[in-house]
């Protein structure tokens, strides 16, 4: 628990989301005080309802992509639908959100001289033509493809953070953030783990798009969460970008055989054309998060699966998905 002296006001924008929430979590065990913004288009209240009746949590209904008045210490900037499904719904508001937000949340950090981070992607990488992916790599982004919605508004939001460090000597942090999995993932939000867990749960068929072949690489939640909290600590001269992600790269053939195996499932492999712009490979080098932030993930692949199946077990018992 933090002292008074070392408590922090902290505003986590995107804070009712997947990694929002265990963010806030994460930040109120720690003993700050926390104010969650979210416009819930992907979160919900859910995610935090055991946090509100907590004092040092404060729940505000906003969208980054309009001006936001408060006073706070640190900010740290998740906003952003993360998921293809979800950002492409709408991909000129997933733009907004990423380029709005960013200024907004640079202009308040301005103000209030306090420190921001920006939750950034492993998706600024596009398909990459260099593997793994070190932080000096500038990328292999298509900026009129489908997916560029994400890709280039991530891309132009690291672009604003540096220039405002450049030309204002705003204290920023920029973390590129792989592949997360863990409890609180939507189960509707179309990436790979959370599909091949509800459909192996369900006894559904699973999905591999194209022949399986393609890579990823998978960290779980609250690793990734420990990297941002370390990141945000860290020495003014720190600014990033640091690749935040698991570096055991695996086939989604692979995951899919590991999802049958913790479930239990019958589920049999279907093939569907690859989506357009899927990265073949994706697979940190995460030397700079080592050197920098002494970070590593500690959570094992089969130890954070078997968690996530559990949490999906009991939500889909609760909700009771249609089939």
């Amino acid at each position: 628990m933090a002292s008074y002296a070392l408590r922090k006001r902290v505003m986590v924008t995107g804070g009712a989301g997947f990694l929002g929430s265990h963010l806030c979590e994460r930040l109120v065990s720690d003993g700050h005080d926390v104010l969650c913004v979210d416009n819930f288009f992907t979160g919900t209240r859910d995610n935090v309802a055991h946090l509100l009746g907590n004092p040092r949590f404060e729940l505000m209904r906003h969208d980054v992509t309009f001006p936001l008045y408060v006073e706070v210490d640190e900010i740290y900037n998740l906003a952003c639908p993360a998921s293809p499904v979800h950002y492409q719904h709408d991909p000129v508001q997933t733009t907004k959100t990423s380029v709005h937000g960013a200024i907004n949340m640079l202009g308040l950090a301005k103000r209030l001289r306090a420190r921001i981070l920006q939750a950034s992607t492993s998706e600024v990488y596009g398909d990459p033509q260099v593997h793994p992916q070190t932080e000096d790599y500038w990328g292999h982004v298509n900026p009129i493809g489908a997916r560029s919605c994400y890709d280039e508004g991530k891309r132009c939001a690291e672009t604003l953070f540096f220039d405002y460090w450049r030309q204002s000597r705003l204290q920023i942090k920029v973390a590129r953030i792989f592949n997360t999995y863990g409890p609180r993932m939507h189960p509707n939000d179309g990436r790979v783990v959370s599909n091949f867990i509800v459909q192996a749960l369900r006894g559904q068929d699973i999905t591999i798009f194209g022949e399986g072949t393609q890579t990823r690489s998978f960290c779980y939640v609250d690793d990734l969460i420990d990297g941002l909290v370390r990141l945000m600590a860290s020495p003014e001269d720190i600014t990033g970008p640091i690749n935040l992600g698991n570096p055991r790269e695996m086939t989604m053939l692979e995951l899919a055989q590991q999802v049958i195996a913790l479930t239990g499932s019958r589920s049999q492999l279907v093939f569907k054309p690859l989506p357009s712009d899927d990265p073949r490979q994706r697979n940190p080098d995460i030397t700079r998060a080592r050197q920098q932030l002494s970070w590593e993930p500690q959570v094992a692949l089969d130890a954070g699966l078997a968690r996530t199946v559990n949490y999906f077990t009991g939500l889909l018992q609760r909700i009771d998905l249609p089939a």
